[in-house]
């Protein structure tokens, strides 16, 4: 699949949404591309690049990220509430500040990610390596733990 600009993102999104379904941009190349504050809820992103992506504060609840190459992205104040980011790549990322409640991290690859004060309340974090991951003032209230343990 070429590459995707924002605007031909945004399109696909709208005119799936206008139908009713359920935007699809799975397998997208999206590397390095500039989607600060972009709606993505609930958006199928399974599989697709977007190593270097730029999602400040966009706005992915409920997105489907299984999969997906997050490596380097910055994901700063994002909205990933409920998302689906089992087995993403998220190494290098920059998760300061982002909302991953209820988002299910199972078997995610987060070394070097940073997930400073980020919000990851009853998240599932299931057979992650939170080695190298800065969790430093980070809620972890709820969240199942790599062990199987609950946070308390």
């Amino acid at each position: 699949m070429p590459k995707l600009t924002r605007e031909e993102v945004e399109q696909i999104i709208e005119t799936a949404r206008e139908k009713g379904e359920r935007p699809d941009l799975c397998q997208a190349e999206l590397s390095e591309t500039d989607l600060r504050e972009a709606d993505l809820r609930g958006v199928g992103l399974n599989g697709a690049d977007l190593r270097g992506a730029n999602l400040y504060r966009a706005k992915l609840d409920e997105a489907d990220l299984g999969e997906t190459d997050l490596r380097g992205a910055n994901l700063t104040l994002a909205n990933l509430r409920g998302a689906n980011l089992i087995m993403a790549d998220l190494r290098e990322a920059n998760l300061r500040g982002a909302h991953l409640g209820e988002a299910n991290l199972g078997y995610a690859t987060l070394h070097g990610a940073d997930l400073s004060e980020a919000d990851l309340g009853y998240a599932n974090l299931g057979n992650v390596d939170l080695g190298e991951v800065n969790l430093s003032g980070a809620n972890l209230r709820g969240a199942t733990m790599p062990d199987g343990t609950i946070q308390l």
